[in-house]
């Protein structure tokens, strides 16, 4: 589909779209004036990085956002909302959020609670229990670095001491042993250089350690917000109608998907896979046969468009029966096939309309004619064709009514004698046009339609369904009807009427 197909479904649809856009606006309006407000506090912290292990800051941003990372599942741990839980005596668990500043050592403690003054406190505490938590990032099984250390440095001592006493006493009591001093001697040293390699870690550790006491600080404590942070109705509403817009917008083109109704012509030739030889305007009212007999009127030249249409078929086909019909009732084609006459009969040619409806007839009420005696009564010989045919108020216009309604429409209208009327009307007519019965309603349109040198189909747009039309012209084809093209009757007004007036939707 193009972009004027999606264009013209939105039209179509904009009820739907509006009224779903409108709905979802005001639910969302509603449940946000109906939220309990909650207000927001936050906590800034500074996480200075240091290298494990080193007695110096580094500035690797990728370090940095680990450590951060940790500190981040530190706050928002269950452990810590727990303890913060118990510390507020509060009824359920915090919810802490953690938002990291891209680029920065800088992150914010957030807290959410309906009190401002608790959500205050909350943030405070939670950013007061991640600094006095920060020492556990560097521990070990719960023992920092220097503590690690400092129980080594204790027993390298003690054994330090030990190997220092028994070389002095291997040298004091047994000086010839030369051998066992020398070793003692060995031992002795190798415990002093670990005692001094232990010593310089002992004292890295405690330097590390104070930089890390002050990795973690508060940069700004939170303060009592003044302003609810939720509900935000601005951006709630805009968002209601953003989302019910879109919402609105997939309802129409799903309905659109499910709709088996024609609404352009394009559709309708698809469905019927034939042309269209005439497109009828929406009128404001209904015009009749009486305003369209002279004027301007956009109708009128959609009916001259149809005359040119079906006179330039003569030379080809010499359509001079033309039949009538629809998918269902009140599709038009009473007054499409009245005001045909009328256009037909102003270029001169000599026209009869025969109301072959003997089941609801309207021609006579098109015209204006009494209905006491037509076509029922020719075919039943109870009246003679000349005496039965009435004249009209426009020239070379004249009608066979329907006349009394009969028991068997069927049988009258698939007769010989109805095969015969018609070849004589033919003889004395340039055209004779044939309105019918909605085709899918009874059977009378498909028995009169081999008799008829041409069909053509009147479809109501945006009123015919597509299975209707291809129902229609499976029958049509099924009796061997000749269908030349298709009448839109009840189109929108386009840019090729636009001249000859202004119809309203």
């Amino acid at each position: 589909m193009g972009l004027r197909t999606y264009f013209a479904i939105l039209k179509r649809r904009k009820w739907i779209i509006i009224l779903t856009a409108v709905i979802t606006t005001v639910l969302v309006t509603a449940v946000t004036f109906l939220q309990t407000p909650k207000y927001e506090a936050s906590t800034m912290l500074r996480v200075a990085t240091v290298s494990s292990g080193s007695d110096y800051i580094v500035t690797d941003i990728g370090y940095t956002e680990r450590l951060m990372n940790t500190y981040i599942q530190i706050a928002t741990s269950g452990s810590t909302r727990r303890e913060l839980k118990a510390q507020l005596g509060m009824n359920a668990l915090p919810d802490i959020k953690v938002d990291l500043i891209p680029n920065t050592e800088l992150m914010f403690i957030r807290a959410e609670e309906a009190d401002p003054d608790l959500s205050r406190d909350l943030a405070n505490a939670a950013a007061a229990l991640i600094v006095a938590r920060s020492k556990e990032v560097y521990s070990v099984n719960g023992q920092t670095a220097q503590e690690i250390l400092k129980d080594q440095l204790d027993l390298i001592e003690t054994e330090l001491a030990d190997a220092r006493a028994e070389y002095e006493s291997l040298v004091k009591n047994t000086p010839d042993d030369v051998v066992g001093i020398a070793a003692a001697d060995q031992t002795l040293a190798l415990k002093e250089r670990t005692h001094s390699t232990l010593l310089q870690q002992y004292d890295s550790a405690q330097l590390n350690e104070a930089l890390r006491a002050n990795a973690v600080s508060v940069v700004e404590p939170a303060i009592t917000p003044t302003q609810p942070s939720q509900p935000r109705p601005v951006v709630n509403i805009v968002l209601g109608l953003v989302v019910g817009t879109m919402a609105g917008v997939a309802l129409a083109f799903l309905l659109e998907n499910l709709d088996t109704t024609l609404y352009t012509t394009e559709q309708i030739e698809t469905a019927a896979e034939l042309a269209t030889v005439g497109k009828i305007p929406e009128a404001k009212d209904d015009l009749g046969i009486a305003r369209l007999g002279n004027g301007h009127y956009p109708q009128l030249e959609a009916f001259r468009r149809l005359r040119t249409n079906i006179m330039a078929l003569e030379e080809t086909t010499g359509p001079k029966i033309v039949l009538a019909t629809s998918a269902q009732r009140s599709e038009g084609k009473s007054t499409v096939t009245a005001n045909l006459a009328v256009t037909i009969a102003q270029s001169g040619r000599k026209v009869i309309v025969i109301d072959c409806d003997m089941r609801l007839p309207m021609v006579h009420k098109i015209f204006d004619l009494p209905n006491k005696r037509g076509l029922t009564s020719v075919l039943t010989k109870d009246v003679a064709l000349e005496d039965a045919i009435l004249y009209t108020t426009y020239p070379r216009v004249q009608v066979l009514t329907s006349g009394p309604l009969p028991p068997n429409p069927t049988e009258l209208l698939g007769s010989d004698q109805m095969t015969e009327l018609i070849e004589e009307l033919k003889e004395q007519y340039d055209y004779v046009l044939l309105d019918t019965p909605a085709l899918l309603s009874v059977a009378d349109a498909a028995v009169l339609a081999p008799k008829a040198d041409s069909v053509v189909i009147i479809v109501a747009q945006a009123k015919t369904r597509r299975e209707d039309i291809q129902m229609v012209r499976k029958q049509l084809s099924n009796v061997k009807a000749n269908s030349i093209g298709i009448v839109v009757n009840h189109a929108k007004l386009d840019e090729s009427y636009s001249s000859y007036g202004q119809l309203v939707e």
